[in-house]
């Protein structure tokens, strides 16, 4: 079949009228020769989004290379044939946030999970992803989707799946993701869109879902006899356009955190985004008007959740900073809550183990060695951190925190968000703030530094060769700093399942990963060192300058 051949069968199946007219604008002009529409054909119809262990996620637009309403019915039927070869009952949960066509793709699902006999709950409206990973474990069923793009691009969606039953509300991983998608391309292969059957014999949640959801994140915050004292806080909080806001602000209410001061801007949910170019507080600027917002409400801490609200940013006051603002990174958070966490379990005599990917500070591991508690790193990502038998605590870099995984087996920026506050609190009562702890933690278990460099590319194949090229003439030093040894995991290294990854391990101990991201056009570099001699502030200098070099080398590398 021509490329123009199967953009005229999609179009002829699709549901979506602005999809349809965006074919009909292009086809005419490709059979007449324009080049240009010809490009944008064979860029939506050579190839095809896979379905991995991420799920979906792509620009919207038509054909099988975007996100769509074909592509979503097709996902959505084969992952219904997948399920149904598991078990004669099947059920799942559907879940969806405030993007573009996020609400249509998730009734399509609902429907077409129906149609095949699936039982299928759809929540009752646009929540934040953590209430769709809890509702999977709360209603005991056989999986869960989720539609978001988390923090993606504005163009951006996605189709996010969980299991149940032994995997516990986790995510996806292979070789699961691989029978689904199998199971995709057949539905696709046997059948156009508009002849699978649908059905609106579905359930929508009921709201008590979301009321146990925000009543057992309330209760992470001790309260009543032997609580430690607290004050709350004044802080500003951002939903950064996303779902995060109805929810966080219940869960803060019940736990007696306190009233936010929020981004008047940012507080809707709005999926063009026309705040920020890239809606990740990540990204440089995205939390400027949460600044802005703190700097006039004369707030002491800044609270942002992504999206779809799975992930935590936090800034607290730095005058040396421009806007009187510093976000601490991924790591410096994951590790505070990491040691609160192992101080309870601690308090507690109990034992569990902490958890982390491996291209996250090495910190979090210095914190489970000094309490004896148990520690593990796994591949990058939630899949793989909430499958770690008895954990108690997991983190990714990448603003990812799972506080509580009795309830949810994914990230979530709601809980972390009520842990990292009660914990300010807490200082606040014995007059002392996040700088101060972080101080005590560089004291008592070694200062940790990070840094991370990412190169977004245009044109996918410069990801492919950049790898190789490292690959085929590894660095012997770095930054100036020696190159002790070099770990691939391309087939596999250790305890490891084959990815591509490469580890340098530097002489000094500091260390650097390279791989390409999961779900964006970046290759990322993630580069830690520490140090323990001397007193709490040259141990940061030192590991902080161990990193700068590092991070000056990789830079002149792939750039």
């Amino acid at each position: 079949m021509t490329t123009i051949d199967a953009a005229k069968a999609w179009r002829d199946q699709d549901p979506d009228a602005e999809t349809r007219a965006e074919l009909d604008a292009l086809i005419p002009r490709a059979e007449e020769g324009d080049a240009a529409a010809m490009s944008a054909l064979r860029d939506r119809f050579d190839s095809r989004l896979a379905f991995g262990t991420a799920g979906l996620r792509g620009e919207l637009g038509a054909g099988p290379n975007r996100m769509n309403r074909v592509l979503v019915a097709q996902a959505a039927a084969g992952f219904a044939d997948f399920l149904r070869a598991r078990e004669d009952a099947p059920s799942i949960v559907i879940g969806y946030d405030g993007r573009i066509n996020s609400d249509v793709f998730a009734r399509d699902t609902a429907e077409i999970m129906a149609g095949a006999g699936v039982r299928a709950v759809l929540l009752p409206r646009a929540l934040p992803t953590p209430v769709l990973a809890f509702a999977v474990r709360h209603l005991d069923v056989s999986a869960g989707v989720m539609v978001t793009a988390s923090h993606n691009p504005p163009r951006d969606n996605g189709y996010k799946v969980y299991l149940g039953g032994a995997d516990q509300g986790s995510q996806i991983v292979a070789p699961v993701d691989g029978e689904i998608h199998r199971a995709i391309l057949a539905v696709a292969d046997r059948t156009t869109v508009d002849a699978l059957p649908r059905s609106t014999d579905y359930a929508l949640a009921d709201e008590a879902v979301v009321e146990e959801y925000v009543q057992r994140t309330a209760a992470l915050v001790p309260s009543g006899a032997g609580a430690p004292a607290r004050v709350v806080v004044p802080f500003v909080y951002t939903a950064m356009h996303g779902v995060g806001w109805e929810v966080a602000e219940r869960v803060l209410a019940a736990a007696g955190l306190g009233e936010a001061t929020v981004v008047p801007e940012q507080i809707a949910p709005d999926g063009a985004f026309p705040t920020v170019a890239f809606p990740n507080p990540e990204e440089p600027g995205a939390m400027d008007l949460s600044y802005a917002t703190a700097n006039r409400s004369g707030a002491q801490l800044v609270i942002a959740n992504d999206p779809d609200a799975d992930r935590l940013a936090v800034a607290v006051p730095d005058a040396s900073a421009p806007d009187g603002w510093r976000r601490l990174s991924g790591n410096e958070v994951g590790a505070l809550l990491g040691w609160r966490i192992a101080e309870r379990l601690h308090r507690a005599g109990a034992r569990a183990k902490l958890a982390a990917s491996i291209v996250s500070s090495p910190a979090l591991a210095a914190v489970a060695d000094s309490y004896g508690l148990s520690y593990s790193d796994t591949l990058t990502g939630f899949k793989w951190v909430s499958r770690v038998g008895g954990l108690a605590y997991g983190y990714e870099e990448a603003l990812g925190y799972l506080v509580d995984p009795e309830k949810v087996r994914d990230k979530d920026g709601i809980s972390a968000a009520v842990e990292f506050l009660a914990l300010v609190g807490e200082l606040a009562a014995e007059g002392r703030t996040i700088a101060d702890h972080q101080a005590d933690f560089d004291e008592r278990f070694g200062a940790f530094a990070s840094a991370q460099v990412s190169l977004r590319v245009t044109d996918l194949a410069r990801i492919g060769a950049i790898m190789s090229a490292l690959r085929a003439n590894p660095p012997t030093s770095i930054g100036g700093v020696e190159v002790r040894q070099v770990d691939d995991f391309i087939d596999g290294f250790g305890v490891f399942p084959a990815g591509d990854i490469l580890r340098f391990w530097m002489h000094g101990g500091a260390r650097v990963i390279v791989r390409p991201s999961g779900t964006e056009p970046k290759v990322k570099v993630y580069i830690d060192a520490s140090s323990t001699a001397g007193p709490a502030a040259e141990r940061r200098r030192d590991a902080e300058a161990q990193v700068a070099a590092l991070e000056e080398g990789m830079r002149a590398l792939v750039a």
